[in-house]
């Protein structure tokens, strides 16, 4: 066993390799040119059409597009946030920080591009619901049934590690540390309420995603501002520290920039998953009259993510001075800095934070890696089985210690991308195209309710 373990170690490290970490931000990069930097020419609009249901209710769809942002949100807004912030800052410095906001920002475009494809290609299943994603572009529009086979294989068993027992081990640690609660009763708990949720299907998951995210999201938005506002004085240096450790303008170890930029790629694309292939699954279900709109709402997800979310975490870090303590632990580290400005409040604010966004990582995954499997195994009997079998392992995540599997899924998730990859940047005429229409959609409507100002005010008259 211990054999396969650092051989699964070794093969995690080559898969999250630097090469992976390139092609992803590369592929940001290179949507962001082609789309003339959509994520800045359209986000106003884009964060109006979240809050708007004007063009969901009677268009094709299983949620609205409000609920299917959620559930995409809930899977990506985890344990990464916290803990994983933490350890890119303890990896690679505070300037892991700032290259974890540039993963952001050219992975919105990513985001888009993913969800518009998913929106344009989706189908319906056997029992009447939309299915959509990676695996159905990559063989509907880059005709390569293989590489959504492929697809599809790595998400379902990346669902059950890195969506499922990796999650559910982080809320029973957090309950054990900071309310002693046994692990059993966090994992039997755990697994009631993901059933509860769960085996009702996308429509349950993004009810509950719509009502539980906000709240969770807000929960501890509130709690950094707070810090921020009552310790504004340390905000302009927290910001001065980022920076100069980003360009190396301060030494911290040998390869400093180099490991800042590691780090904080690596994991600014791990808390969003831009890229990976993930996300679009989700939107795919939205009530949408066009994928163009859906893409607009999904690419938000990474705004909110990685550039708000995570930042509270990285800029609390840096604020505290708690990540020059040479024995912090990236696992401890984000407790300790809020713990730094609200004493022993900040351990309890840190471990709930855990336990919610590591819960609601559960219910997206969920349904991530049921489309993955629904995609190789039709038959809706076995997509029974398959939401059965994932409650379950949702105890056993949180009672047993297998870092042979979490490695293996964590394998997994990384090969995620590869065929995804290869469909955004193969299918990039697709998503230009289509973004086209929509903008010319967006005038349309714009003319439209110019022309109607007129007739109002007339009416008035």
């Amino acid at each position: 066993m211990e054999a396969l373990e650092k051989f699964l170690g070794s093969l995690s490290g080559i898969v999250w390799g630097p090469w992976l970490l390139v092609l992803l931000v590369g592929t940001g990069i290179f949507l962001t040119f082609r789309l003339a930097f959509i994520q800045v020419r359209l986000l106003p609009y884009s964060l109006k059409q979240v809050f708007s249901r004007k063009h969901d209710k009677k268009a094709e769809g299983d949620i609205s597009q409000f609920q299917a942002l959620m559930t995409a949100m809930a899977a990506t807004v985890g344990v990464g946030n916290i803990v994983g912030v933490a350890t890119a800052v303890v990896l690679g410095g505070p300037g892991a920080v700032f290259w974890m906001w540039l993963a952001g920002f050219f992975g919105m475009a990513t985001k888009y591009g993913e969800a518009i494809l998913a929106v344009k290609y989706r189908t319906k299943d056997a029992n009447g619901q939309m299915a959509g994603g990676p695996m159905y572009y990559l063989e509907h529009g880059l005709k390569a049934r293989w590489l959504g086979v492929s697809f599809a294989l790595f998400g379902t068993l990346a669902a059950f590690g890195i969506g499922n027992g990796t999650q559910s081990k982080a809320v029973a640690d957090a309950m054990n540390m900071n309310f002693n609660t046994p692990y059993w009763v966090t994992g039997l708990v755990l697994m009631v309420v993901a059933g509860a949720v769960i085996l009702g299907g996308i429509k349950s998951i993004g009810r509950v995603a719509a009502f539980f995210v906000p709240i969770m999201a807000l929960f501890y938005f509130i709690a950094g501002a707070i810090i921020m506002i009552t310790n504004f004085d340390l905000v302009p240096s927290a910001f001065a520290t980022i920076f100069s450790y980003a360009f190396g303008i301060e030494s911290f170890a040998g390869g400093a920039v180099g490991a800042a930029i590691r780090f904080g790629i690596a994991r600014g694309l791990f808390s969003n998953e831009a890229g990976l292939g993930s996300a679009p699954i989700a939107a795919a279900a939205a009530r949408t009259d066009m994928p163009g709109r859906q893409a607009l709402i999904s690419m938000t997800q990474v705004l909110f993510d990685t550039l708000i979310i995570c930042s509270i975490t990285g800029i609390t870090i840096v604020m505290s001075g708690a990540w020059q303590d040479e024995g912090a632990e990236a696992g401890t580290l984000t407790a300790m800095a809020f713990g730094t400005f609200f004493g022993d409040a900040g351990q309890y604010i840190v471990g709930l934070g855990i336990v919610f966004f590591a819960a609601s990582t559960i219910f997206g995954w969920a349904y991530y890696g049921e489309k993955c499997f629904q995609y190789l195994f039709p038959n809706p009997k076995l997509l029974k089985f398959y939401r059965l079998v994932f409650v379950v392992v949702v105890y056993f995540g949180a009672t047993a210690t297998l870092d042979v599997v979490w490695l293996f899924s964590d394998v997994m998730n990384g090969l995620m991308a590869i065929p995804n990859l290869i469909g955004l940047l193969g299918l990039s005429g697709v998503i230009v195209a289509e973004t086209r229409r929509f903008q010319n959609k967006i005038k349309e409507e714009k003319e439209a309710e110019l022309a109607a100002v007129p007739a109002v005010n007339s009416s008035n008259d």
